[in-house]
C-alpha cells in the first residue's frame, strides 16, 4: 500500500468519525430538548392536578400557569387571599420545581361582588342545558366578579352552552359587563 492510499483511508476513516461525532451531538442536543420537554409535560400535569385539588379552589376562582424548564408562574384570580397562598405552597413542593413565581389576582373582598357571585352562579346553573357545568369537584365553568365586572372562564361543550351562559350572565341585577372567555370543546 501507498502512503496515499493509507492517507486517504485515514481521512476518510477521520471524516467518518467526524460525521458521527456530530450526529451524535445533535442527537444528544434533540435527546435534551426531548428530555426537557417531557419533564416540562410531566410537571405540567402535576401542577394542574395539584391545582385542581386545593380545598378551597372552587367555581368563584380561575387558576392557569406556565411550565418552562422547571419554572412555574401561577396566574388567574381567586376570591380568597389563602387560595393564592394554598397555590403557591402546593406547588412548590413538587420534583422539578426550580422557581415559582405566584402572579394571582386576589379579587376585591366585597360584599357587593359575593351577592353577585351567589346570584351568577343561580342564573347559570339553574339553567337546565348548563346544570351539569356545575358538577365535580372543580365546574367546568367558573364565575370571576371583579367589582361588579363578570368574566366566565372554563370549558362547555357547545357554542349554544356558550351563549347561554352569556345571556344567563348578563341578566343578573347589578352586574356592569359581562366578558365570556368560555371555549367550546
Amino acid at each position: 500500500m501507498s502512503i496515499h492510499t493509507n492517507l486517504r483511508r485515514i481521512g476518510s476513516a477521520l471524516a467518518t468519525f467526524m460525521l458521527v461525532a456530530v450526529t451524535i451531538g445533535v442527537g444528544g442536543a434533540n435527546a435534551a430538548t426531548r428530555s426537557e420537554d417531557n419533564s416540562d409535560a410531566k410537571l405540567s400535569e402535576q401542577v394542574r392536578h395539584e391545582l385542581a385539588n386545593l380545598p378551597r379552589y372552587g367555581v368563584f376562582d380561575n387558576l392557569a400557569y406556565t411550565v418552562n424548564g422547571g419554572e412555574v408562574i401561577l396566574t388567574g384570580q381567586v376570591s380568597q387571599p389563602v387560595t393564592k397562598l394554598d397555590a403557591e405552597t402546593q406547588v412548590k413542593h413538587l420534583p422539578g420545581v426550580r422557581r415559582i413565581e405566584n402572579d394571582i389576582t386576589v379579587l376585591p373582598l366585597s360584599p357587593f361582588d359575593n351577592q353577585i357571585r351567589r346570584a351568577e352562579f343561580r342564573a347559570i346553573f339553574s339553567d337546565a342545558s348548563l346544570s351539569r357545568y356545575a358538577l365535580g369537584a372543580v365546574p367546568s365553568i367558573h364565575i370571576i366578579v371583579d367589582n361588579g365586572h363578570v368574566t366566565l372562564e372554563g370549558v362547555v361543550s357547545s357554542k349554544m352552552d356558550h351563549d347561554i351562559a352569556n345571556i344567563r350572565a348578563s341578566g343578573v341585577p347589578g352586574v356592569f359587563s359581562v366578558t365570556n372567555n368560555l371555549r367550546v370543546a
